[in-house]
């Protein structure tokens, strides 16, 4: 598998090009957010580690640039916890976010349940398409239709909605839907699921200030209802 490594910082970007090679990833390299734009459209990587504070276009932009023409997985890398940051890089497109220092087991960690989402999941195999309204998951080929028209999603937000599908009409807690979704180590990070909802209800809901799919229960979880 490709990954694309995005740092200003040459230091780091070697240490992680040594333990990525290591590890049995290609890696591919970029200093800047245009020359990753750049590689990302012409190498396709499976996956980004993409650092936010770069000269002339920062990780943000970046990720909204990659996020026009291309579904690949993004990881930010940033030395800056604050949760505003975090919410900002959801909204541009990211799938994750890893706060420098960090080792590279956590790193590898990260690496592996990101690109994990954009896997079929085992326990889907009897049922590889959900209808639920007007909306269709089709979770062998990674597709989603709403009244015929195709969407296009992230593999983290397929797999969200892929989750919810399995258990249409049921209340689906917040703590269940981070551990499915991102993983065995979440479960306090409430705000991804607000930051996916929310991008889900723009791709999939006729009015996504009404929705009618993705039903939040407050305090509790969400549930994807089927529309009368």
């Amino acid at each position: 598998m490709k990954i694309l490594v995005v740092d200003d910082e040459v230091p780091l970007l070697r240490l992680l090009r040594v333990n990525l090679e290591a590890s049995g990833y290609e890696v591919l390299v970029a200093t800047d957010g245009a020359k990753a734009v750049e590689v990302a459209a012409r190498e396709q990587p499976h996956l980004v580690l993409l650092d936010v504070l770069m000269p002339e276009m920062d990780g943000f932009e970046t990720c909204r640039r990659i996020r026009e023409f291309s579904q690949v997985p993004i990881i930010m890398l940033t030395a800056r916890a604050r949760e505003q940051d975090k919410l900002t890089g959801f909204e541009a497109g990211a799938d994750d976010y890893l706060t420098k220092p960090f080792s590279v087991k956590e790193l590898l960690a990260r690496i592996k349940a990101v690109l994990r989402r954009g896997q079929t999941n085992g326990r889907n195999g009897g049922y590889p398409t959900l209808q639920v309204g007007g909306l269709c998951i089709d979770r062998s080929r990674h597709r989603v239709s709403v009244q015929g028209r195709e969407v296009r999603l992230t593999p983290t937000e397929f797999k969200l909605l892929s989750e919810l599908a399995a258990e249409a009409g049921k209340v689906v807690s917040h703590r269940d839907l981070l551990r499915r979704v991102w993983g065995p180590e979440y479960g306090d990070e409430v705000e991804y699921l607000r930051v996916y909802v929310s991008h889900l209800r723009r791709k999939i809901e006729p009015d996504p200030d009404h929705p009618q799919y993705l039903l939040t229960v407050p305090g509790v979880g969400y549930v994807l209802a089927c529309p009368e």
